[in-house]
């Protein structure tokens, strides 16, 4: 479902008259699972910056996420495999992988970032590549 959406996003984009032309020429859209995709990849093919925005966990607030996201979590579940997906990014990265988080969560596999930016309700988590 997610891939759906993203696709047509994406064509939809590569349509427009402003940024169509870039679009086309630097995204392209991987219909398979990341953790495989990544895992695949020799040394060549590798992304300089992988970005990661898995699911936020479920917040203790008494107010209510907007309905879209709501919607959203519903329709495609928890994102059980983000810590996993994190390490293989570590990995596959040649520069660094970014993670979007809550801002008051915990780092993604309580992995300690080398370095993070905050706004007011996001934090960014960068690891810095070992390779």
């Amino acid at each position: 479902m997610i891939a759906a959406l993203l696709d047509d996003g994406l064509r939809r984009a590569k349509n427009d008259p402003e940024i169509g032309s870039w679009v086309a020429q630097r995204m392209h859209l991987q219909w398979t699972d990341a953790g495989d995709w990544l895992a695949q990849l020799d040394k060549i093919h590798q992304p300089d910056v992988i970005y990661l925005d898995p699911m936020y966990p479920h917040r203790q607030k008494s107010a209510l996420v907007k309905k879209d996201m709501r919607l959203f979590r519903r329709a495609v579940g928890d994102d059980m495999d983000a810590e996993k997906l994190l390490q293989i990014a570590k990995q596959r990265c040649q520069q660094r992988v970014v993670v979007k988080r809550p801002i008051h969560a915990p780092p993604l596999s309580n992995d300690k970032p080398d370095a993070q930016i905050s706004t007011k309700n996001t934090r960014f988590d960068l690891y810095f590549s070992k390779n």
